[in-house]
């Protein structure tokens, strides 16, 4: 069967519609991946069919990457300044994509996949990666802005629901360009694809493991949740760097510095106060500093720097984690079964964050209070009090037994079978 998957975003997003992308394939399925051109070679690196789709944009612009990052404005300016000035071509890109497909699989803010469906009649499946995409009042999570709403989570879901509402009127003003872009096509305007319109009635798949968020009564239906569907370069998913395997090896588990492939764009002095608060501590560490970033001042024998390495590969070595909180990064450290120490920017990172602190497997440092003295005092914290690795170690045991991958394509391959 012909599959396309389409998805925009960082490599958090990318990296599971690839892992879904090769299990098809392996199973004899005809894989697309629609997505900026920024992540062509990438996607054929793999022999997957490379579709472009709009937006483009430079993932290296860091004047957009501190935009999009920003905890308050950031969500507002993805869908101000990105998103919604192209549907349109969006729109055009996934329908030439779909053309003489089987089956569209999207990821979560590809807008246009309710008119592109609507227009075609394509069969589709839909799908997030976060807890945080589902709005649920029954769990309700921690929003970019209103962070403080975590000590609310005590309250009935009736305050949640009304604060949902008061959001959707916020956003829905924001959706003028949407209701353009569908009137333009011969739509209905009345469509919301932010909150609860967004996600396919034949399926939704949730790509994250019930360690983080399990199902709830007020969630989508139908949706099946399979776990986490990992996914490391093809190219050196099975390799280290020859000068990092040596570190590794020649001493006690550092302690790994990263943030992703999005935060790490608008870096500010975390690696730099990162080396500091190892040495405060006296440990190992190694930062991961991004392959678009010089390398951070303070590397020493004992404080290493690298542009990128496999995280499948080294997170399990780590004495812990400290990262931005993104959930691809987020995943791989509780795969690791390591403590984390996250800062988390915005979007879905503060919400994975207080996830991870209420299941016990980590502690938040906030961006604009991490220095070397406060994430030395957060380490110490976890790397001495031996609950928090033991916690770690029962989320490990849950993911390794959940086989997300395989989940999710068997769901797809009933979904072609209808």
């Amino acid at each position: 069967m012909k599959i396309t998957l389409a998805t925009f975003g960082s490599l958090g997003d990318l990296h599971p519609k690839i892992s879904l992308g090769l299990e098809l394939k392996s199973r004899g399925h005809d894989v697309t991946v629609a997505a900026m051109d920024f992540y062509r070679e990438r996607i054929e690196a793999e022999d997957l069919t490379y579709a472009s789709m709009r937006p483009h944009f430079d993932m290296e612009d860091r004047d957009l990457a501190v935009e999009l990052m920003d905890l308050k404005k950031g969500p507002e300016t993805m869908m101000k300044k990105v998103l919604f000035p192209n549907l349109r071509g969006m729109y055009d890109d996934l329908t030439a994509a779909v053309e003489g497909q089987d089956l569209l699989i999207t990821g979560e803010v590809v807008y246009v996949a309710d008119s592109v469906v609507a227009k075609t009649g394509i069969p589709w499946i839909s799908t997030s990666l976060a807890p945080l995409s589902f709005f649920s009042a029954s769990d309700p999570s921690v929003y970019p802005t209103v962070e403080w709403m975590d000590a609310l989570r005590f309250l009935p879901s009736f305050f949640h629901k009304t604060i949902f509402s008061i959001a959707k009127t916020t956003i829905g003003g924001w959706l003028g360009p949407y209701r353009e872009f569908r009137r333009e096509i011969g739509l209905s305007e009345d469509h919301e694809p932010v909150f609860f319109g967004k996600n396919s009635k034949l399926l939704h798949l949730a790509l994250f493991s019930k360690v983080l968020a399990k199902p709830q009564p007020d969630w989508h239906r139908p949706t099946l949740q399979t776990g986490f569907c990992f996914y490391d370069r093809a190219s050196d998913a099975n390799t280290l760097e020859p000068a990092l395997a040596k570190f590794l090896d020649a001493g006690e588990p550092p302690i790994i510095f990263t943030l992703g492939s999005a935060a790490v764009m608008d870096a500010r002095d975390f690696f730099e106060e990162s080396a500091k608060a190892s040495r405060i501590l006296g440990r190992r560490a190694v930062l991961l500093y991004g392959e678009y970033n010089n390398p951070p001042k303070g590397l020493d024998g004992n404080i290493v720097g690298f542009p990128y390495a496999p995280y499948s590969l080294v997170f399990p070595r780590a004495a812990a984690v400290v990262h931005q909180g993104g959930v691809g990064t987020t995943a791989q450290v509780l795969r690791a079964g390591v403590p984390h120490l996250i800062m988390p920017y915005g979007h879905d990172q503060p919400d994975n964050a207080a996830r991870c602190k209420r299941l016990g497997v980590a502690e938040i440092v906030r961006r604009n209070s991490y220095n070397a003295e406060n994430a030395a005092s957060e380490l110490k914290k976890l790397l001495t009090d031996a609950a928090y690795r033991a916690n770690a170690a029962e989320a490990k045991s849950i993911i390794d037994g959940e086989g997300g991958v395989k989940i999710a394509v068997d769901a797809i391959e009933n979904i072609l079978k209808k």
